[in-house]
């Protein structure tokens, strides 16, 4: 009896590896992503977000897929919601119709992930390198900046592959909407940009 209680438990052992370790994933992101609290600098911005970036879907390896298109657009805009006082979101720079402020245009640069089966720990983890195009609503360059970003499931035990790597992207999201909100005002020409520009008085715009 003991003999087949061990026996049975080795088999779900086995048969949970085999679910967690599966060599393929197509993944897509629906997480949702609360509202920024945070006091808003009274300047505007537009979003330039491209159909690409919407509808980007990452290819970190052959055989993963990562569609976090509309997660990356929802973050964010309510990440930017929480910087500038008043956000235009946009397909296109030449849509941009503020008098003043800035356009910014996201894009991706790359995602990387890691399996348990590359690390050998218990671990998925995913990293996302952002790129945010910065220039003024005159078309004045302000800078790029290279903005990275971090996440990695606590552990994977259980989880399938998928839903492995959709927990680890969501944090990596989480991480680069924390880092938007507390770093875009200190990059130094972002700062410099803002100390230059006028009190804007309703209907501005």
């Amino acid at each position: 009896m003991q003999t087949k209680t061990i026996k049975l438990i080795a088999s779900v052992f086995v048969l949970i590896a085999l679910v967690g370790c599966s060599s393929s994933a197509q993944v897509q992101i629906t997480a949702g992503f609360p509202a920024v609290i945070s006091q808003p600098k009274n300047s505007s911005a537009t979003l330039v977000f491209s159909d690409e970036f919407r509808q980007f879907v990452a290819k970190p390896n052959k055989d993963t897929t990562i569609d976090m298109g509309s997660a990356q657009v929802a973050l964010l805009t309510n990440a930017f919601k929480g910087l500038f006082s008043t956000v235009k979101i946009v397909s296109a720079a030449d849509q941009a119709s503020f008098k003043q402020g800035l356009v910014i245009t996201p894009s991706v640069q790359e995602v990387q992930l890691s399996t348990p089966s590359d690390t050998y720990l218990n671990v998925y983890e995913v990293w996302i390198k952002y790129s945010l195009d910065i220039k003024t609503a005159e078309g004045e360059q302000i800078d790029t900046w290279f903005m990275p970003a971090y996440g990695k499931t606590p552990d994977s035990f259980m989880l399938s592959r998928t839903s492995a790597i959709d927990e680890a992207t969501v944090i990596a999201l989480r991480d680069a909407g924390a880092k938007l909100v507390l770093d875009f005002y200190r990059i130094p020409s972002v700062n410099n940009w803002l100390r230059t520009q006028p009190v804007k008085e309703s209907g501005d715009e």
